[in-house]
């Protein structure tokens, strides 16, 4: 079962955690700066970012076009 937000119009609709991964050679001030620009997407959709984990620059499980690490946010 879902988690559901009831603070809007007062109807239920489902939480959802997404992760997205940046480049390492991104420097950690450019990965803010990108996830305040997602965040700002979500928002203007109807959405809402209610928290934000940075993971930090973290191994890979396999390489994604020849990169072993990511930041992941």
């Amino acid at each position: 079962m879902h988690q559901t937000d009831t603070a809007k119009g007062g109807y239920n609709m489902p939480l959802y955690e997404n992760v997205f991964l940046v480049r390492p050679d991104v420097s950690a001030s450019q990965v803010e700066v990108l996830t305040k620009e997602f965040s700002t997407i979500i928002e203007e959709g109807g959405g809402s970012v209610p928290k934000v984990e940075h993971w930090g620059l973290r191994t890979l499980a396999y390489r994604i076009k020849k990169n072993r690490k990511a930041h992941y946010v």
